[in-house]
């Protein structure tokens, strides 16, 4: 595994994608209304920002509501995410997907509860 993105909830993307383009020169590698929300990926030499900004009621505006923006998940890539999803199991952590599911940029993903990640969520994600 490896580190694939760290997920960004923020109510403007395109203003923050902007700012981590002249910041950062992160290019938009992949942009998309996903699941109710503008998803942008900004390529790093070693990862991605996912900006997510919401349009509808769902997970990224409730955090947005309680938490403003910010961090909301940290991802790493793996080639067999139904295993991962195993060693996650077998080591206690409390998943809150138990299959992959689809994600943005056609991806497989699946996420790991907070509670059991030191406070993070982890996602799991395979392209």
């Amino acid at each position: 595994m490896h580190f694939d993105h760290v997920g960004i909830a923020t109510p403007d993307a395109a203003g923050l994608a902007a700012l981590f383009a002249e910041l950062f020169d992160a290019p938009v590698a992949h942009e998309e209304t996903f699941d109710g929300m503008s998803v942008v990926f900004l390529e790093l030499e070693n990862g991605y920002f996912e900006l997510l900004e919401p349009h509808e009621e769902g997970a990224i505006s409730k955090f947005l509501d309680k938490r403003g923006g910010g961090i909301h998940h940290v991802a790493v890539e793996t080639d067999d995410i139904e295993a991962a999803l195993r060693t996650a199991e077998a080591a206690g952590v409390d998943r809150i997907d138990e299959e992959p599911r689809p994600g943005a940029w056609g991806h497989e993903v699946a996420f790991l509860h907070p509670k059991s990640t030191g406070g993070v969520l982890v996602e799991f994600v395979s392209h």
